[in-house]
């Protein structure tokens, strides 16, 4: 049973970003945290079931940067939105205001 995945457009930005800093920080490094991204999306296809943090806001953490996937499941659309791609050191609040 897979679902499918939109990413909202503030979620996009957020990977750009988030591609951006860190081919600043080191050549190809983004490209490393762009593979990271995909893969926690594929892994959310098949199981979107990761830990309820706000109302019904969803995270998936990643392993190797200092980011987590904020989502919500449409169980009846079989659909996950993916609404950020928010680092981990940012200011909760600002994840807040978008909700």
């Amino acid at each position: 049973m897979s679902f499918k995945i939109k990413i909202g457009a503030a979620a996009v930005d957020d990977i750009q970003k988030g591609i951006d800093w860190y081919n600043q920080q080191q050549n190809l490094l983004g490209r490393k945290f762009l593979a990271e991204v995909k893969a926690h999306i594929k892994l959310l296809k098949n199981n979107p079931y990761f830990q309820v943090r706000y109302d019904d806001v969803r995270c998936l953490p990643f392993k190797k940067f200092p980011f987590m996937i904020h989502y919500t499941v449409n169980e009846n659309e079989k659909l996950v939105i993916v609404r950020a791609v928010f680092n981990t050191s940012r200011d909760p609040k600002l994840w807040q205001k978008r909700k």
